[in-house]
């Protein structure tokens, strides 16, 4: 038994030097808690299997100035583009990473650390759109109130047609990049700090909603908090509604509707449902109740005449199909909710003079694979 037990301390006693002499691993790409922080420059140093770091920095209080975004798009002024939305950054590390978790993938990515007061909380920003572009801008206010936060393209410059022919791009741009960035910049967070972030938090909005719930659902561990804005979940059902609406519209000449007969339509629909729910307030409580019928407000003018404040027969029409799920053909269900009454005011962005853009490019390079379709 005495010999038995020697030969476990011994064997602890071994593996514990061995531990101290060995560089520190990562656990999933995060470092653990680290006894020492390190200079920003040393991170460049720093070693993932599947990520090169392209630069490690220190930056003035207000001395950032980006570089010019490879896509012709990106980091602008202020207001008019005169002011500086860097001047008031304080001092921080600025580390610049490419990460290759597939053969097709170049995903850049940032993270940005406050040089002082920071509050223990790491933070990743999510993207808009098609991303295919490096936000710096929207790392600014997140650095000022103390956090370290990272940012990415999420694999591609660009929009959709940068992923076209590109599976792996299209699986970054899916869920990979924000995961991968986000295990990198924890693990730069620790290195820098010398302890990792207290806490970790996603905050985005539309694209970035829906990466946060993606997120959720297939790294959950990743994050103590979510903030998924307007999340645009459902994308291939969201799609096809806002073809939907388009395609009602669109359908001919005489079915588009003049933006400036969304207010009348807004009227109407208040005036049918508003005090449905006993109170006229000027909002309608519970669309799903309204049962508001554009028919109302078909021109009755001598000779039908059109005027900003009616709706001709096939704009009644193309206005009943936007308040009307698109249905699945083949099982009858709908897929995916209509336009609200109540909503007309916001009707511009889909019924607009161009079907919806990022509709369109989501059926042209992802679902049809046919740029000129």
């Amino acid at each position: 038994m005495r010999r038995f037990l020697t030969f476990v301390l011994a064997a602890f006693v071994f593996a514990f030097v061995l531990a101290a002499l060995m560089p520190a691993r990562y656990i999933d790409g995060v470092m653990p808690r680290l006894s020492a922080a390190a200079s920003c420059e040393s991170l460049a140093s720093m070693t993932f299997p599947d990520a090169t770091i392209t630069l490690a920095q220190s930056v003035a209080a207000g001395a950032f100035v980006p570089e010019p975004p490879a896509n012709g798009r990106g980091a602008r002024g202020g207001r008019g583009g005169n002011a500086n939305p860097y001047a008031d950054v304080p001092a921080f590390c600025r580390v610049t990473a490419t990460l290759k978790p597939s053969a097709d993938s170049d995903i850049k990515m940032e993270v940005w650390m406050p040089m002082t007061g920071w509050n223990g909380k790491y933070q990743t920003a999510g993207n808009g759109a098609y991303a295919g572009t490096l936000g710096q801008q929207g790392l600014t206010q997140a650095v000022k109130r103390g956090y370290a936060i990272a940012a990415t393209d999420t694999g591609h410059v660009g929009g959709a047609e940068a992923m076209f022919g590109h599976p792996e791009k299209m699986l970054d741009f899916g869920h990979r990049a924000i995961h991968e960035t986000t295990v990198k910049g924890k693990a730069l967070v620790a290195a820098f700090y010398g302890s990792s972030p207290k806490y970790s938090y996603f905050n985005a909005c539309s694209t970035g909603g829906r990466q946060a719930l993606m997120s959720a659902s297939k790294y959950p561990e990743a994050f103590n908090g979510i903030v998924a804005g307007d999340p645009a979940i459902e994308t291939t059902h969201m799609t096809a509604q806002q073809l939907w609406v388009g395609m009602a519209v669109h359908k001919d000449e005489a079915s588009f509707i003049p933006p400036a007969k969304f207010p009348a339509i807004h009227k109407a629909a208040l005036d049918a449902c508003d005090a449905l729910d006993g109170v006229k307030d000027g909002v309608i409580e519970n669309p799903a109740r309204c049962k508001f019928d554009p028919v109302v407000m078909q021109c009755k003018t001598p000779g039908g005449a059109d005027t900003n404040d009616c709706l001709t027969p096939p704009q009644v029409e193309a206005a009943r199909k936007l308040y009307t799920a698109p249905v699945n053909p083949r099982t009858k269900e709908a897929v995916f909710p209509p336009l609200e009454p109540g909503s007309e005011l916001g009707w511009a962005g889909l019924a607009g003079m161009q079907p919806f853009g990022y509709a369109n490019d989501f059926y042209r390079f992802f679902v049809k694979k046919n740029p000129d379709w």
